[in-house]
C-alpha cells in the first residue's frame, strides 16, 4: 500500500488537533509543529473540513479544531476524506471486477486486502494514535520483527527460494556485491 503525502499530512494534522483538545490551533502552528508545507496543509485542512472532521473559525481567536471527538474519528475516516477510497483496482471497486481463467480468484485477494486495511485503519481512532494505545491487532502485527522489514521488489525466482539468512548474502541478479575480505562484517540487508 502506498500512503499519499496528503493522507500522511492529514493524519499528522488531525493528531496535532486531537492533542490540543478544544483549543483552536492556527494553520501555521500545525504546519510548524508537524513540518508540513503551509500551502499543502491548507488544501488538506479544507478537505478535512468538507468531510466534517475539522472545524475552522476565522479571526484573532480562530484556527482549527476537531469537529468530533477523537474517539469517534478513525484513521480510515481521515484518509478517505483526503484521498477517497483506500483500496481500488485501477479506479474500480474490487467487487465490480471480474477476471477470466486462472486469474479469476484475484478479485478475492483485492477484497481481502481491502478488509485488512479496514481492520487496521477503521479499527484505530485518532485518540488511539495520539495516546499510543494501539488496538490489539496493530500491536500483534508490529511485534513481528518481519513487519519492520520492507521487502521492496523481489527479483530472481531462484534467489527468492533461498532461506532468508542466505538470501541476505547473495546479490540480486544483475548486481555484483562489493568485494569483501574474510575479516569484513556480514552485509546488512537492504530495507
Amino acid at each position: 500500500m502506498r500512503v499519499s503525502a496528503r493522507a500522511e499530512y492529514a493524519l499528522r494534522a488531525v493528531a496535532e488537533l486531537a492533542a490540543a483538545g478544544d483549543v483552536r490551533v492556527k494553520r501555521d502552528v500545525i504546519a510548524d509543529q508537524q513540518q508540513i508545507p503551509v500551502e499543502f496543509l491548507e488544501s488538506v485542512l479544507l478537505s478535512l473540513k468538507h468531510a466534517g472532521i475539522v472545524q475552522s473559525q476565522r479571526g484573532a481567536g480562530g484556527g482549527f479544531r476537531l469537529a468530533r471527538s477523537p474517539t469517534e474519528i478513525t484513521l480510515g475516516d481521515v484518509m478517505r476524506a483526503v484521498d477517497g477510497p483506500m483500496s481500488d483496482v485501477r479506479g474500480n471497486r474490487a467487487e465490480d471486477i471480474e477476471y477470466p481463467g486462472p486469474a479469476r480468484h484475484l478479485q478475492e485477494i483485492w477484497i481481502a486486502v481491502r478488509a485488512s486495511l479496514r481492520e487496521i485503519l477503521d479499527g484505530t481512532t485518532v485518540d488511539d494514535l495520539v495516546r499510543g494505545r494501539m488496538p490489539k491487532r496493530v500491536r500483534q502485527l508490529t511485534e513481528d520483527p518481519e513487519a519492520w522489514t520492507s521487502l521492496g521488489r523481489i527479483r530472481g525466482a531462484a534467489r527468492s527460494r533461498l532461506p532468508r539468512v542466505i538470501r541476505r548474502r547473495v546479490p540480486k541478479p544483475g548486481r555484483r556485491g562489493p568485494k569483501r575480505s574474510a575479516s569484513d562484517p556480514p552485509a546488512r540487508p537492504a530495507g
